[in-house]
Parts: structure tokens; C-alpha cells; sequence
């Protein structure tokens, strides 16, 4: 039996159908709702709308549940490569020995960066933030990788998804070594995806890097957690954009401006500025949760809480237990990381933080591990970007296959003035 709900509209009754998700999440079909009734629902934010239906990433943000195609992300954190949680994503499952090396292999070939792209990164000017770079020069990639001749549009659809996947990290390295005006170093066929990022960041001439096991670790880690979150911000700006069928690196290109956003992507870089700050004043980790407890203050604590989890944020579970493993085994001092720890300990266990739901969550413990393992911190947003990147691809790959395809247009409430006459410059007071 078909379930609907009933709306009363001027005492006209209408039925609208109610549509079932795989998980039990259920939704008001209002797709014909303006036809029928001539009124539009209101929904700033969107957060009761839903924009698709998707088989790709679920979440539960009161049960605190995150699975990446019906797989617990718990499983691929413990378990899986970066490589093969990309696979899942983009092509629905894991890959076989066969699937993985052929993967492997083409991220290798790919991986390179046409050598006339150096040119654009070096007129940046010097303050430009590495995210508006990499968006940038992200759209560019389509003027270098024009569309593919004797392809089909599944073949070309295919390769342009590994290019980015391959190409991303060294675009991501390339810009933070040009920052430095330092030799860019390219990629090595022998290390691992996490390994080859690492490396290309910081080997240099003059002090080769040694590849650290648990810095590589943590990393895979990292970008597995945030390899895709459902219709967040950045993801549904690539589905938006990508609705109007402009090419792979446009719709990326915009995700990654969306993710720029402090509220968004740039939450894990605004932690670590807020550690600084609370550093800085010497009023130390006491005065900042008074303040972040004092509602007629503006001060906000970055890292805690979360829009949509209303308890503990799985992926902060697995990354805080990351993170405690590799400070003990790297053995860092560093003042503003034992800011982090005061601050964690004291919030998990006040009453205000408990009751607000406002516990740490991945930015908090993400930016920290980042800063452990010597990435700069205008370059967090950027690991981010990589680490979503094929959540993103997935996400766009889905919309263009999807058969109840629509250009997204929003409609809106108009609140400005009725109609009135143009008044000419001479009579205007």
C-alpha cells in the first residue's frame, strides 16, 4: 500500500507521496507541489530538504552512524587503503587485485602535471591561499585535458575521474612548494598514494624525506574519514553546478570553493588559529571555555559541536584515537597541542559541553594530526579537498547517470517593493 500525507491548503485536501530510503529514512515527495497548489515550501538552509536520492554515503546524525556504500566507515579506517575507498565510492565497490592494480597503475600514469601549469602558479601573488589557487587551477585542467577523441562518453567520463583523483595531490604539493620557492618534486611510481603526497610536500635537494609509517597512516586515515559526508555544502555545490552538465573539473572546482568556507572546509585551519589565539592572550584553556559558555560573548570554540550529529561524531572517535597514538609516538612538544588536550579533557567533562551536544569533533582532532605531521596550516583546507575529492566525483558521476535529472533552480519568497514606476533623475529628490 502506497503511504502518503495529506495537506490542507485553503480547506482543499491534497495527498503527497511518502518515499522510503533503503535505511528507513522517509520523505515528503513535493516534487509536483507548485503545479498542484501553486505554493513552494520555504526552507533556508535546506536542512529538511532533500535534493536527490543517493546510494552512496549514509549517515545518522543522532545514532552517530557513517557508512561509505553500506560499509561502516570504522571498517575502512581499520581496514582499507585510500585507493580502495576512492574505488568504492566512484564504482560502488571494492576493488578486486585485478581492479586495484589497473587502479593503481593509471593513478601512476596520471599523475603528472602538464609542465605549463607551473607558469599560472607562479603569478599568484605570494598571499594567496592555497584553496583559491587549487580551485583555480582545478577549472584550468580542462583547457590542458581537452575532451578525448575516438572515446566514448563512459570512456572519457572514466579517465577524467582518474586524472583528478591523480593529479590533485601533485597540483596540491606543486603549490606549496612554488609558495616556498622551492624545487617542485614530482611523483615516484614505487611509494603509495599517501606516501607520494607526503614526499612531494616535503623532500627537498638538500634533506631527503624519510617516509614515517605513522605519519603515512595517520594521513590514509585522514582522507578516508573525509572522503565523503552525504549533501554537505561543497557536495551539493558540485551537484548544483553539475546540474547544468559543465564538465568534471568546473563542478570540482567549485566544491573545493565551497569547502574554502570556515564554517566548512576551513573548520580544521580555524582550530589551530584558535588554539594560537588562546596561546597568545596567556589567558590559557580556563578563559576560552568561560567565554564559549558566556552567551553574550562572540567567542566560539572551533572544533566542537556538529550540524548534523547530535552525539558523538564517529569519524572524531577513530581520529582522536589516531591522533593520542601518534603525539605519544612522535613525542612532540608543542605548546599549542597541549592547549588541545587541556581543552578536550575539560570539555568532555563539563556539563554545559554534555548538554549542548557540543562534543569534539573531526575538525578538532583533524587539525591537530595535520599540524603533528608538519602540514602548514593554510594547507588543511587543502588536505581536506583531496581527502573529498572522490566523494565529490562519486556524487557528480551519480547526478549525471541519474534519470530523474533536473538543472537545479531553487525558487524563492520575494519580499522587495511591488511594482512601480522608473522616475526620472531630474524629478528624484
Amino acid at each position: 500500500m502506497e503511504k502518503t500525507a495529506r495537506l490542507i491548503i485553503d480547506g482543499k485536501t491534497y495527498e503527497l507521496q511518502v518515499v522510503e530510503g533503503s535505511e528507513g529514512e522517509r520523505a515528503i515527495d513535493i516534487s509536483s507541489l507548485r503545479k498542484e497548489t501553486g505554493l513552494i515550501t520555504l526552507d533556508p538552509g535546506y536542512a529538511n530538504t532533500g535534493c536527490c536520492k543517493s546510494s552512496i554515503t549514509f549517515m545518522d546524525g543522532e545514532k552517530g552512524i557513517l557508512r561509505y556504500r553500506g560499509i561502516p566507515v570504522e571498517q575502512l579506517a581499520e581496514k582499507a587503503t585510500f585507493k580502495e575507498t576512492a574505488y568504492l565510492l566512484i564504482h560502488g565497490k571494492l576493488p578486486n587485485t585485478k581492479e586495484l592494480k589497473r587502479y593503481s597503475m593509471l593513478l601512476n600514469d596520471h599523475s603528472l602535471v602538464h609542465e605549463d601549469m607551473k607558469a599560472f602558479y607562479t603569478k599568484f601573488p605570494r598571499a594567496s591561499h592555497p584553496m583559491g589557487i587549487l580551485s583555480a587551477m582545478v577549472n584550468a585542467l580542462r583547457s590542458f585535458y581537452p575532451e578525448l577523441n575516438n572515446q566514448t562518453e563512459e570512456e572519457e567520463i572514466m579517465i577524467t575521474m582518474t586524472r583528478l583523483m591523480a593529479k590533485i595531490r601533485t597540483m596540491a604539493a606543486m603549490s606549496y612548494k612554488i609558495s616556498r620557492g622551492h624545487k617542485v618534486i614530482y611523483p615516484r611510481p614505487d611509494l603509495s598514494y599517501c606516501e607520494n603526497f607526503l614526499n612531494m610536500m616535503f623532500d627537498t635537494p638538500v634533506m631527503p624525506y624519510k617516509i614515517n609509517s605513522l605519519e603515512v597512516n595517520a594521513l590514509r586515515v585522514f582522507w578516508i574519514l573525509h572522503a565523503d559526508h552525504e549533501q554537505n555544502c561543497s557536495t551539493s555545490s558540485v551537484r548544483m553546478v553539475g546540474s547544468a552538465r559543465v564538465n568534471l573539473y568546473a563542478a570540482i572546482s567549485a566544491g573545493i570553493a565551497a569547502l574554502w568556507g570556515p564554517l566548512h572546509g576551513g573548520a580544521n585551519q580555524a582550530v589551530i588559529e584558535m588554539l594560537t589565539m588562546i596561546h597568545d592572550s596567556g589567558g590559557g584553556y580556563k578563559k576560552a571555555i568561560e567565554k564559549a559558555k558566556d552567551k553574550n560573548d562572540p567567542f566560539r570554540l572551533m572544533g566542537f559541536g556538529h550540524r548534523v550529529y547530535k552525539t558523538y561524531d564517529p569519524r572524531a572517535k577513530i581520529m582522536k584515537k589516531m591522533c593520542d597514538g601518534l603525539l605519544e609516538s612522535l613525542h612532540i612538544s608543542d605548546p599549542l597541542l597541549d592547549i588541545a588536550k587541556e581543552l578536550e579533557n575539560q570539555a568532555r567533562k563539563d556539563p554545559y559541553f554534555i548538554d549542548h551536544n557540543l562534543y569534539p569533533n573531526v575538525d578538532f582532532y583533524a587539525g591537530i594530526v595535520l599540524r603533528a605531521i608538519g602540514i602548514p596550516t593554510n594547507m588543511f583546507t587543502v588536505m581536506f579537498a583531496i581527502g573529498r575529492l572522490p566523494g565529490w566525483i562519486a556524487q557528480w558521476k551519480e547526478s549525471i547517470y541519474d534519470p530523474n535529472w533536473k538543472i537545479s533552480r531553487p525558487r524563492q519568497i520575494y519580499t522587495g517593493p511591488v511594482k512601480r514606476d522608473y522616475v526620472a533623475i531630474t524629478e528624484r529628490g
